[in-house]
Parts: structure tokens; sequence; C-alpha cells
């Protein structure tokens, strides 16, 4: 891509406060030691092989934007060990929760980054990822926000440069309206196969999903969550 054709960071504000309460003396600590170990540095050259991120032998590499308080990201992480997973999340609070899990259990298959998810995207090495997760993104409900929403035609040829042939790109939300958004736009931009035979496939969990809060909140309060999977062509 073009930096001449990418909009203007200032317009890509995907997402909302980067801050809640504010965090304990300790949250702080297993911030500043996590970093150390598991953040990316935009700054250095990517490396021509993703795995080589990792210190763990991994054959596969996955990126989770927005993994909030990490719930999913922990457990796909702890579950696939030859996996390596990059995680986003610019909220504070939820990367000091992440911090502070993998103090108390390491994981050697793991990065982070605390920024715009789409700087990453544009660091990353062409056909690099084997999978991206996007799970109950912001869904910026007000139509006057909508071109907030992570899921646009700029991010789909993002998407389209770093997954493979193959690669999955998983979108999971309750919000009805974006769900039909982020259908629409896959089949307009034509790089992404939705992966659907019928009209239960898409309200069925992932293999291995573990039940987050965000889910939970969703049920509790009487929406019906989808699971969308997309094959990059």
């Amino acid at each position: 891509m073009d930096p001449k054709d990418r909009r203007s960071r200032a317009t890509e504000a995907f997402f909302g406060r980067r801050r809640g309460k504010t965090i304990r003396p300790q949250q702080a600590a297993a911030l500043e030691s996590g970093f150390r170990t598991y953040r990316l540095d935009l700054a250095a050259e990517p490396p021509a092989n993703l795995r080589d991120l990792f210190e763990a032998d991994v054959s596969a590499v996955r990126l989770e934007i927005g993994f909030g308080g990490g719930e999913h990201l922990l457990h796909r992480a702890t579950a696939a060990p030859a996996t390596g997973f990059v995680g986003v999340e610019p909220f504070v609070n939820g990367m000091a929760k992440m911090m502070m899990a993998v103090r108390e259990r390491p994981l050697a298959n793991l990065r982070v980054y605390d920024d715009d998810a789409t700087r990453l995207l544009d660091w990353l090495p062409g056909a690099s990822l084997d999978g991206i997760d996007l799970l109950y993104p912001d869904p910026w409900p007000k139509k006057k926000h909508w071109k907030r929403r992570f899921v646009s035609p700029l991010n789909l040829d993002r998407f389209a440069r770093v997954l493979k042939s193959g690669g999955k790109f998983r979108f999971a939300s309750d919000i009805d309206s974006y769900v039909n958004w982020t259908l629409l736009h896959c089949r307009s931009h034509g790089a992404f196969a939705w992966q659907a035979q019928e009209a239960a496939d898409w309200h069925r969990p992932y293999d291995g999903w573990p039940s987050t809060r965000y889910e939970a909140k969703a049920i509790r309060e009487g929406r019906r969550p989808a699971y969308l999977t997309f094959i990059r062509k």
C-alpha cells in the first residue's frame, strides 16, 4: 500500500478512550516488566519471518485486534503453544490485566502491541499471518460514527495484504448492524470468501471458543452473537 494512498492517522480513530480506572501499583509494575518481554517495537524492522518474533518455536502466527481483558487470547495462546499470537489492545486497563496474567503464567508464544492496530498492520510483512481475529469490536452504533468501525475497505486491504492465501479472518459481534456491515464489506472487497453453508453456521461459536464477558453480557441482554469466518482467497 502506497503511503500517499492512506488516510491521515487523525481519521483512523477506531478505538475510544485509552484509560479507565486508575491502575493499581501492582498493575503498573506488571505493565512495565511485561512490556520489556512482550511488547513489539515498531521502530525496528519486522523480521522476514514473523515466527522469529517469539521465544517459542512456532509454526503459525495469528493476530487478535482489541483483546479486551485477554480472556480469549490467553485461552488460545495457552491451548496452542505451537502457534504464535500477537495481541493488540490500546486500552491501558485491558493491557494491564493481560500483563498481570502472563506475569503469573508466562507465555513464550505471545507478543503484544498497545496502540493503533493499523500501525501494526502496516508494519507487518505481506502474507505473514495465518489468521486475524476481530472479536466484539467497538460497534460505534450511531450511524454518524459508522466510519469509525474497524471493518472498512481500507482495513480489509490491510488484512488482504498481511494474510496468507487460505488464512482466516474471524469476526464476532452481537450487533446486527455491524454483522451485516461486515458481510457486505467483505463481499464487496473480493479478497474474502465467507465460510457458511447454512444459517446455523454463523451463530455457532468457533471450535474451542471460551465464553467471554462481552459474549455473556450480550446473551444476558437478549442479543444473539454471530461468528463469521472469511477465507483469504
